[in-house]
């Protein structure tokens, strides 16, 4: 990642606007225009309750930040799939 030569990690690249994994999928659906029905189970006891990662260290130590909308981000990779099952023999 052309990081300077004394930074080691482990660093999070995650995006930090939060979402719950129900509203990410309903994203997905309106977006697929899935007529896909959701599930709901009881959530695993160890499960987090935030999803919020901290990016502070890519941002002050790699000069990083997410610049892709969450809603792009999920058209490209729905395009993307489409085209995985488009050229798929």
């Amino acid at each position: 990642m052309r990081s300077p030569a004394d930074f080691f990690g482990p660093v999070n690249l995650g995006n930090p606007g939060e979402y719950t994994i129900r509203q990410l999928a309903e994203e997905v659906l309106r977006l697929t225009g899935s007529g896909s029905k959701l599930t709901f189970k009881p959530l695993p006891s160890h499960d987090p309750v935030r999803r919020c990662p901290d990016i502070s260290l890519a941002k002050r130590r790699l000069d990083w930040k997410p610049t892709v909308a969450l809603e792009d981000g999920l058209k490209e990779t729905i395009a993307y799939f489409r085209a995985l099952l488009t050229d798929t023999p």
